[in-house]
């Protein structure tokens, strides 16, 4: 592969600056960080497998795409958003899975544009203030990590993480009338 094309392919792979490695959060931040990640992927994984099994009541929200969107692209992020703050930093496993989470995330941000009361698309909610605070800090870390400004890019992930993907989730499980919250306690 010619270095013109590495370049352009892989942007933040092929950079000048030498990589950050080690792990770059305090250990109480990282063990809030652990605990909200391995909590929701334990609350989401029991909530999917009793609503698609068919134990947990039938929810009406599972025919509209914009919610299945929503929800396939979601609950992967959670583990992964997780392990990407947890694990090493700086090495081509963590910039491939850090483009992959940050691809959930805006995917999951765009679907919530179009999850509405009774079908209305663009239907707007209190709790959709997280879509564009979502696709703001994915630029703003996408961008910082780009120009190897890695303080904020560790804020800005943790402010996806902790803010727009946890408080969320948080509604998600614990708002009665809710998906989630209907697969995970009805």
């Amino acid at each position: 592969m010619t270095e013109l094309v590495r370049r352009f392919a892989f942007p933040l792979a092929t950079s000048d600056r030498p990589a950050p490695s080690g792990h770059d959060f305090p250990p109480r931040l990282r063990a809030l960080v652990a605990l909200v990640a391995a909590g929701m992927s334990a609350a989401a994984l029991v909530a999917i497998v009793r609503g698609l099994s068919g134990t947990a009541p039938y929810h009406s929200n599972i025919r509209e795409l914009a919610i299945l969107i929503h929800v396939a692209t979601v609950l992967p992020a959670i583990p992964l958003g997780g392990w990407l703050i947890l694990a090493r930093k700086g090495g081509a496993l963590h910039k491939a899975m850090g483009r992959i989470w940050v691809g959930l995330m805006v995917t999951t941000a765009l679907a919530a544009m179009f999850i509405g009361q009774g079908g209305e698309a663009l239907h707007v909610s209190p709790i959709q203030i997280f879509v564009p605070l979502t696709l703001i800090a994915a630029w703003k870390l996408v961008a910082a990590a780009r120009r190897g400004d890695m303080k904020t890019h560790r804020k800005e992930v943790l402010m996806l993480f902790l803010g727009a993907l946890t408080i969320p989730g948080l509604v998600a499980f614990l708002m009665p009338g809710r998906m989630m919250h209907v697969w995970l306690f009805g």
